[in-house]
Parts: structure tokens; C-alpha cells; sequence
């Protein structure tokens, strides 16, 4: 089940925790957290042209070499003019790239207008593409699923199904076989250019619980190796007590689907009964599933050997 749905159109973040993450230097900071509100960046060539009725004051704003440049060949009253007209605009932060000077104006008019300043030794083309890769993850829609996020042969697959049918303990035989743990119990997922990726609630990061036994710390018994933080999903495979009154897809020919954030996946049925072992027949849909989006299908290859099993012979006439 797919629950707390949240479509953010602003994010807050610790300006201590957006510098470390990002590789900045902080020269000045306001406040504890910061607040985006739009995943792209700005460069306030215009700005300092003297055309701002279209300035995007809700993005970053980048100075590069050209925009320090120009500020370095003013004075220092003109400088002052041109800074005052970017750090009034309330801009969410600047960002200096190429580890440009800071200079003693800058930072007063940082503070004067409690606007977060940064400094980056990266180019500028570096910093507003890591900026809007990390906004556009940060503001993605996200929600929780109950369920199981394991990478089983490079295929992102959520295990979802009723509570006690199971899901922790085939994941924990499928780490054993060698695939990742990635999520368990609850996935957080986030929905990133129409792409679902799925990750592990911090609190809970890495460990998987199995009734009878209690928490295990998969990283700690199998190595780094067991584990992802993150993934992108696939596939969704359904965990479901077997009923004998039901009929049960044998070819794979059924069009099952699973919606998440709008996207929706394949979804495989597969019926839980005593002495099935769930992770080989998961491992094996998993791969089944990827010999399929390589053009590899087992029910056309069967439909091709019924046809030319039923081919005519040829005549020969002569």
C-alpha cells in the first residue's frame, strides 16, 4: 500500500547539512535552514545589466567568473549598488564557484539582508548541476510503502503483500544468496523524472527484521556488499497466501500493474504455500523479467515452436 503521499513545493534544509553535501564553504548563514523552493539556479548577468523584471529571486543564484569579473572592475561604491540590488531580492543563497575572493562588502551585504553565502573551489557548470540534482531529489514527491526494496541482479524489485506472509524472511534468503537489501518493512520512494526510486528510512537503515530471531544488521553479517541505500524500482512482485479457489498466472501472459507516484510498474502474483521456496521462484521472475525487457520472452518462443510444429510439410511434386 502506497501512503503518505507529499508533492513538495518547497523544501527546508540545514544550511550546515546543504554545505557538506554540496562541498561548500559557508562565509554566512542566517539562520539554521534554508528554504528552496525551485530546483534550478540563476545568474545574475541580467540583474547587474540593470533588467530584473523577470529576475527568478526563488532560485540559487550562481556568480561565476564573468559576473565576478564585472564586480571586480567596478569600484567599490558601484560594486556595493550592484550586491545590494542581488542580496535585496531575498534570494534563497548565493554561491561563489572557482573559490573567487570574498570581499568585505559581499559579506556585509550578506548579512545586512540575511541571505546564506557560499564559496565552491568547483567550476560553475559543476555546481549548477550538482545543485539541481540534489533540489530535484530533495523536492521530489515522495510517500511510504510497506514492503521489502531489494536490488536482486541489478533489478530494483518491491516485495509487497500482507502482513506476516513472509516478505522479511524471502528477503533475508535472497540476501543470503547474494542479492541487496536495500529497504525493509517501509520504502521510502521518491518519484524523479517520471523514474520511482526507493530508499531506507534512516532510522532503520540496513537493518531487517525476521519474527523469531529479531533485528539483524545485514551490513554487519554479510559486508558492505548486502546492502544499498538506494534504488531504482523495476519491478513489484506480490506476496499473497495461496488460495486453492483462484486461478494462478502459469504462462505469464497476465497484465498486472502496480501504481506508485503516478508510474506504473509490471506486478507479479506469486501465491505463498508450504515447501514453495520463494526466493528461488523471486529470483527467478526477477531475471525472467529482465530476459523480457531484453527481447528474450519464454511464451513467444513457446508460440513459435507450436506454429512450426504445426507447419504442413512440404510437397514435393516432381
Amino acid at each position: 500500500m502506497v501512503k503518505d503521499t507529499v508533492r513538495k513545493s518547497q523544501v527546508a534544509i540545514r544550511a550546515e547539512k546543504f554545505a557538506a553535501d554540496l562541498d561548500l564553504e559557508i562565509v554566512y548563514t542566517p539562520a539554521s535552514e534554508i528554504t528552496f523552493r525551485s530546483t534550478a539556479t540563476n545568474r545574475p548577468g541580467l540583474l547587474f545589466a540593470g533588467f530584473d523584471e523577470f529576475f527568478p529571486e526563488h532560485r540559487i543564484q550562481i556568480l561565476g567568473n564573468a559576473e565576478m569579473a564585472y564586480l571586480d572592475s567596478l569600484d567599490v561604491k558601484k560594486r556595493d549598488v550592484q550586491l545590494e540590488r542581488l542580496f535585496s531580492k531575498g534570494v534563497p543563497c548565493v554561491i561563489i564557484t572557482h573559490k573567487h575572493a570574498v570581499t568585505e562588502g559581499m559579506e556585509k551585504m550578506a548579512e545586512k539582508y540575511a541571505t546564506p553565502l557560499f564559496v565552491s573551489i568547483e567550476s560553475t557548470a559543476a555546481i549548477e548541476s550538482d545543485v539541481v540534482h540534489y533540489l530535484t531529489t530533495a523536492l521530489a514527491a515522495s510517500a511510504t510503502i510497506h514492503g521489502e526494496l531489494l536490488d536482486i541482479s541489478g533489478i530494483g524489485v518491491l516485495l509487497i503483500g500482507d502482513s506476516g506472509i513472509g516478505k522479511s524472511e524471502t528477503a533475508l534468503e535472497l540476501v543470503h544468496r547474494g542479492h541487496m537489501l536495500v529497504a525493509d518493512d517501509l520504502v521510502e520512494v521518491k518519484r524523479i523524472k517520471n523514474k520511482i526510486y526507493g530508499y531506507p528510512p534512516k532510522r532503520i537503515s540496513n537493518l531487517l527484521e525476521v519474527r523469531g530471531v529479531g533485528l539483524i544488521d545485514v551490513e554487519a553479517m554479510y559486508g558492505v556488499g548486502g546492502v544499498l541505500n538506494q534504488k531504482r524500482i523495476h519491478l513489484v512482485i506480490e506476496m499473497e497466501k495461496w488460495d486453492d479457489n483462484k486461478s494462478y498466472d502459469r504462462l505469464g501472459n497476465e497484465d498486472l500493474t502496480y501504481e506508485i507516484l503516478g508510474v506504473k510498474f509490471q506486478r507479479i502474483v506469486v501465491p505463498v504455500s508450504a515447501g514453495r521456496n520463494l526466493a528461488v521462484v523471486i529470483e527467478a521472475a526477477s531475471r525472467n523479467f529482465r530476459l523480457k525487457s531484453m527481447g528474450r520472452d519464454a511464451l513467444d518462443e513457446l508460440s513459435y515452436r507450436l506454429m512450426e510444429k504445426n507447419r504442413p510439410e512440404d510437397t514435393d511434386f516432381d
